[in-house]
């Protein structure tokens, strides 16, 4: 009889996962429900940090969430193809939605989202709550969502890694020259 060997990357039932990594923007806190979908990408010690009680740190189910992130900070401006379970009302998780259609590389504004997804030009603010409860940081990238006038608004990562963050995608690092073998 073969044996099949065990994945590591995969959660044990019922139990949830974190790690943190280290990353251009500083350390991030990753998190994942028992099936391994991410539940957050936050900055540890930011103001979105979700509760930890009873999860299990294990580097294990992050691994391929790592290598997308890495890729993309080397300037890879593909998608990232991740299962991703952020929760949320009915109306966040159309904000969220929006926010996924936001190209790398460019911006939008509130108002800009909130006519995407059917809100009054008076439901802006609640646009902008959906947005800053984004537990999904880089993820689902509510960085690239800029004030009407062009001006940096809030940013759970704070404006400095909202800053660059959009310089990042603005300028993407050249990748060096393939080598020769």
């Amino acid at each position: 009889m073969t044996r099949t060997p065990a994945t590591p990357s995969l959660p044990a039932p019922g139990t949830a996962y974190w790690t943190e990594t280290d990353s251009p923007v500083g350390r991030l806190l990753l998190t994942a429900d028992p099936d391994g979908a991410l539940t957050a990408l936050a900055v540890p010690g930011g103001r979105s940090v979700p509760d930890l009680t009873g999860a299990r740190r294990d580097p294990g189910p992050f691994r391929e969430a790592e290598a997308q992130l890495a890729a993309y900070f080397a300037g890879d401006p593909k998608r990232f193809r991740l299962p991703l379970r952020g929760r949320g009302t009915a109306f966040r998780e159309r904000v969220w939605a929006a926010l996924d259609e936001v190209p790398y590389g460019t911006t939008t504004t509130y108002g800009e989202i909130a006519a995407r997804v059917g809100a009054s030009r008076a439901a802006v603010r609640a646009v902008g709550g959906a947005i800053g409860a984004n537990p999904l940081l880089i993820l689902r990238p509510c960085h690239r969502v800029i004030g009407a006038d062009g001006s940096l608004t809030g940013y759970a990562g704070g404006l400095d890694r909202k800053t660059r963050l959009l310089a990042l995608e603005a300028n993407p690092p050249v990748p060096p020259p393939a080598t020769r073998r």
